[in-house]
């Protein structure tokens, strides 16, 4: 099992053209892209350098089953079916329903708001999602920890949310400075309240802005370049 925090920000190598063997930078991996379904991990947006240092170019998906690991990084395996179109098509997934979850609110659905959703846990062979780790995205995450929803809790996604069933705000904090020392949970919640709300400066709100559906319509992820963009400004 992995976490995607184990891919954000690590290098990605591909085969450079017309030299066997030999790969070059890609880019960054920075954000994760799920099924439409929310459960599965397809692969990763990666974020290329600009041109002179200048000039933006738009991010490169690629397939969960094309990012092998290297050391400090992965590298891309299976050629040009390893990205955008071509790795979509191959693995036959509608990319205008898919979700990505990262920075989203996290909500069950009776409106109990639980968190951001921070990281998750899944089988890097499959892309099979087991827990996603809600927290506040910030200072209280270090301190209390997250809570970890299993996959099974999630129902879906809904005006900007993830949905779970009511079952997930009765998980227990997960790791954390209090989790950690053993303190009760109930008490470990309330100070990760109050911690929230003196630390939402610094929450990535590049990571939060982001956190919504990709393509809700035709071209959408052309318009979610853009979005990135202002949103990390």
């Amino acid at each position: 099992m992995r976490k995607l925090s184990e891919y954000n920000g690590k290098p990605v190598y591909a085969p450079k053209r017309g030299k066997t063997g030999a790969f070059e930078r890609l880019g960054k991996a920075h954000m994760a892209v799920f099924s439409p379904k929310g459960t599965q991990v397809v692969g990763f947006l990666v974020k290329r350098p600009d041109i002179a240092g200048m000039v933006k170019r738009p991010d490169t998906f690629v397939a969960l089953d094309a990012l092998g690991k290297v050391d400090g990084g992965f590298r891309v395996t299976l050629g040009d079916e390893s990205y955008d179109e071509k790795a979509r098509r191959r693995l036959g997934i509608d990319w205008d329903r898919c979700i990505m979850w990262a920075g989203m609110d996290a909500k069950t659905t009776k409106g109990k708001v639980l968190g951001y959703v921070g990281d998750a846990i899944f089988d890097e062979n499959t892309g099979a999602v087991q827990d996603f780790l809600i927290g506040d995205g910030g200072m209280a995450e270090s301190l209390v920890g997250y809570v970890r929803v299993p996959a099974s809790m999630l129902v879906g996604y809904e005006k900007g949310c993830m949905i779970v069933t009511p079952e997930a705000a009765n998980q227990g904090l997960t790791g954390g400075l209090a989790g950690k020392a053993g303190e009760a949970t109930a008490r470990a919640k309330a100070e990760g309240a109050k911690a929230a709300e003196k630390a939402g400066k610094a929450v990535d709100k590049g990571s939060r802005a982001l956190g919504k559906q990709l393509g809700r319509t035709k071209g959408m992820f052309g318009a979610f370049v853009e979005e990135f963009k202002k949103a990390s400004e």
